[in-house]
């Protein structure tokens, strides 16, 4: 019994530390987590917490902000586009010069603001 108890105490533990781990899931170099978090900081006033784009502030806009659910455009994007339009702004891109630059932020968390735009992308953006 005792063993018993033990294996059920271990698979507990593996199973919660799965479950953990996803949340970390990384798309390219970045983490969609941590991303999010910055995301929702840097963008959402404009694109929304879910990257549609129909918030007020989008509204009253002109160029409407980019929906990053719209996998159609978004999963054509290379990984560097992304990076460039955060950390350049839209102008950068010869898009939308509301579209403020982001310099302040490190490689590291440009890459994980475009893994999370990644994930909002339908259909699932998919390396090609």
């Amino acid at each position: 019994m005792r063993y018993l108890l033990k294996a059920v105490a271990t698979c507990g533990f593996l199973g919660i530390m799965l479950l953990v781990s996803d949340r970390h899931v990384a798309v390219g170099a970045g983490t969609v987590e941590l991303g999010n978090k910055l995301y929702q900081a840097r963008c959402a006033a404009c694109h929304g917490s879910d990257g549609k784009a129909a918030t007020p502030t989008a509204q009253a806009l002109t160029p409407k902000p980019r929906d990053h659910t719209d996998g159609a455009y978004m999963n054509q994007l290379t990984p560097e586009y992304l990076v460039k339009v955060i950390k350049n702004g839209g102008t950068a891109v010869g898009k939308s010069p509301i579209m403020p630059a982001n310099s302040d932020l490190n490689d590291q968390q440009l890459e994980d603001i475009a893994a999370f735009v990644r994930s909002l992308a339908v259909p699932l953006y998919s390396v090609k």
